[in-house]
């Protein structure tokens, strides 16, 4: 691995990789802000925008606060210069202004047009005499034995405020005595229970209320002998990124267990208080917190309206959510064809969630239950709750075969899963490995090794997503099923990599990082610059979640002076600046954000005419190109490389509707239609093409086993990349 190189420009040059990242929330909230999405769904953006601050909180404001007060080094310094305290500084402004416009647009727009559709929150003062009836028997029966008062005085310090959990703060006063002095008390509201409790459902009517609204109701009840005077909901963020030393650690996935246990204690980064909370609550919490008053987000609304994400998930009110789409089988196994012939006549290219995830399920099914199959090998990054996977690697291993899965323990808030899915698969006879020491894995590949009449031979799946079927319903991905023999070898490098020691440095198709991917990444671009300055055709396409390494910024500014044209679809953080004269006025930067997640990794090359494309499970970051283990690999069919470019590519860059074009001052603009322009909303023109080929292929009906749909979290569904 080649040493990085400094920055080659100014650092006016450079976007802030943070104020980057908020501006893509922003566009997120400008979903729930659009009038022309339908009600649950301008709800369910709401929930995301929500939840995807609280990620940015716990890892990257809690990292630059742990470089100002502990003097901590940055993993990656940033070449638009900001140091911690600026970018700090920065953040909190504008993170505010984000907070205050989410919380007006679900009460002033989302909440009375909900409630205008028979979608109701009531309060207490709300209910009816029957449901008021009903909902203090459920207090008693099913809310009351699981609270805990918890009183704050000498004698009982201040409680020790779990991350993320919602809670009640009130002061306390004896009765009959109104000289007595009041004592503050925090109730956590239990999260076992369901924060939305609905008191009445009908057809075309549901009217709930929030748990904490119950609780605050009845706190008389829980402090006898005392009337609660005031109270208010309150919730911390705290610091939950963890430090983990693979090359100390004697049993990895035992230190990992023992480190989640610092995520409930980490230092508190944010406080979430309700507006009209009194100043001396506010004064309690920061103090006993050690936050200063731009920590303080004040609002007017549910704190935390994740929760209100369960609103979108029930059953009725189809007008007020989007048309439900079901994935179509890919055409190449419409047949219901064996999966391996087919794979083994030609590539095939699948593309989710416009195409089912079925198919993938089905090769590993079918690897283990074929008696030809001699060994399975498989990447776990992230997976669903059931797994399909899990399941068939278990009943591989049980079946005789020799089974190996590469289970990334590190994976960011999937460590406890993971590290579940790790111990099950290890019961069942799977050979599991936790990957290299000091790099997370974060490659997908599957490895089916088969004895046929002529051989053996590999059959691979290479993606740009998970092995998730719940995520694959939601987000744009691309997957790869190939017996090409040098994919193949490759493949088995790339597990003896990571189950050995081997360096694993000669490969035939893949790059690999942190081997040589950015130094391949910079050479495509330069071989660009290079065709253009010789007067080759010259064209750079990308798609991928985060531009933020300067090294390969630096690189696309150079081929934009020759001339190169650049069009990067960037959904997340983008610190190149587009259009600045003289460096980058041939770069165009989209994004975006609709109703499925933009998650595929492509990356496509003129290369003088003769254009080369590749996939990746890598963003060009510094975490991915020298902190995980990553593989970028090309796609050789003709047919595929003509769909990828003509049929997704060009699709997404004809958006008018949902796409955003970013600024040379870091903001985004969104694209309208022109004048007689055709009005072009890329998703829905995917899912049309989806079905047309499925109509074209004669599908009468699903070779593979439909998953079952659930309806996500607000976490699960947007994970953004902080």
């Amino acid at each position: 691995m080649a040493k990085r190189p400094k920055p080659e420009y100014s650092s006016e040059h450079y976007i802030n990789r943070e104020l980057s990242w908020l501006e893509f929330n922003a566009r997120v909230l400008q979903e729930a802000e659009d009038p022309g999405n339908p009600l649950l769904e301008r709800l369910k953006f709401l929930s995301i925008f929500s939840s995807n601050l609280d990620e940015f909180f716990e890892v990257r404001v809690a990292g630059l606060q742990e470089q100002v007060y502990a003097g901590m080094a940055p993993q990656d310094y940033g070449a638009d210069g900001l140091g911690p305290a600026e970018q700090l500084a920065a953040i909190g402004p504008r993170t505010h202004t984000l907070v205050a416009e989410q919380y007006r647009v679900l009460r002033e727009e989302v909440e009375p047009g909900l409630a205008e559709a028979g979608i109701v929150r009531l309060r207490y003062g709300d209910l009816t005499r029957d449901q008021r009836r009903a909902v203090d028997k459920q207090f008693k029966a099913s809310i009351y034995p699981v609270l805990t008062p918890l009183a704050i005085d000498p004698g009982h310090p201040f409680p020790h405020v779990h991350n993320k959990s919602l809670n009640i703060a009130l002061l306390a006063q004896p009765i009959g005595r109104k000289r007595a002095q009041s004592l503050p008390a925090v109730v956590q509201v239990p999260s076992v229970l369901d924060r939305v409790v609905i008191v009445e459902r009908g057809e075309g009517v549901l009217h709930y209320i929030l748990l904490e609204d119950i609780i605050v109701e009845h706190a008389k009840d829980l402090f006898g002998g005392f009337k609660v005077l005031r109270s208010t909901v309150f919730r911390v963020t705290r610091n939950t990124d963890l430090t983990i030393r693979d090359e100390e650690a004697e049993d990895l996935l035992e230190t990992i267990e023992e480190s989640l246990h610092q995520r409930h204690r980490g230092d508190a980064v944010r406080l979430e208080i309700a507006a009209d909370a009194d100043e001396d609550f506010v004064e309690l919490l920061t103090e006993a917190l050690d936050l200063s008053e731009i920590d303080v987000y004040r609002v007017d609304g549910p704190v935390d309206p994740t929760a209100l994400m369960r609103l979108h998930g029930l059953d009725g009110f189809p007008a007020l959510r989007d048309e439900p789409f079901v994935p179509r089988v890919a055409p190449a196994f419409a047949s219901g064809d064996d999966l391996f012939a087919v794979i083994r006549q030609s590539d095939v290219l699948v593309h989710h969630p416009f195409e089912s995830f079925g198919s993938v399920v089905e090769f590993v099914e079918r690897a283990a239950d074929d008696p030809d199959v001699l060994a399975i090998k498989l990447t776990l990054y992230r997976t669903s709750h059931p797994s399909a996977f899990i399941t068939a690697l278990a009943r591989a291993a049980q079946n005789g075969k020799q089974v190996t899965a590469l289970v990334e323990l590190k994976a960011r808030f999937d460590e406890q899963n993971n590290i579940l899915w790790a111990r099950s698969l290890e019961q069942a006879g799977v050979h599991v490995v936790y990957g290299v020491v000091g790099l997370k894995t974060h490659c997908k590949a599957a490895l089916v090794v088969r004895r046929e009449a002529d051989g053996i031979r590999r059959y691979l799946h290479l993606s740009t997503g998970n092995y998730n079927a719940v995520t694959a319903k939601i987000y744009t991905d691309l997957g790869l099923f190939t017996a090409d023999p040098a994919f193949g070898e490759d493949a088995t490098t790339l597990f003896n990599l990571l189950t050995g020691y081997s360096q694993g440095e000669a490969w035939n198709r893949f790059e690999v990082a942190p081997v040589s991917l950015r130094e391949r990444v910079v050479e495509l671009i330069d071989r660009e610059r290079r065709h253009a300055e010789d007067g080759k055709p010259a064209k750079i396409i990308v798609k991928m979640n985060a531009l933020v390494e300067h090294s390969v910024i630096d690189a696309l500014y150079a081929a934009s002076q020759e001339g190169v044209e650049i069009d990067l679809i960037i959904r997340g953080s983008c610190c190149l600046r587009p259009g600045l004269p003289g460096v980058s006025e041939g770069i165009r930067v989209v994004s975006i954000v609709d109703k499925y997640l933009e998650h595929t990794r492509i990356f496509c090359f003129e290369n003088g005419g003769d254009p080369e494309i590749f996939l990746s499970s890598a963003d060009w970051m510094p975490r991915n190109f020298f902190r995980r283990i990553e593989i970028m690999f090309p796609v050789l069919d003709p047919v595929l490389k003509q769909r990828i470019t003509d049929e997704i590519l060009q699709t997404i860059l004809r958006d008018n509707v949902k796409a955003r074009l970013l600024q040379q001052d870091g903001t985004y603009v969104r694209r309208r239609p022109g004048e007689g322009e055709e009005v072009v909303r890329e998703q829905l023109v995917l899912e049309s093409v989806a079905r047309q080929a499925a109509r074209t292929s004669k599908e009468i009906e699903t070779p593979f086993e439909v998953i079952p749909r659930r309806s996500p979290d607000a976490a699960e569904q947007w994970q953004a990349p902080v």
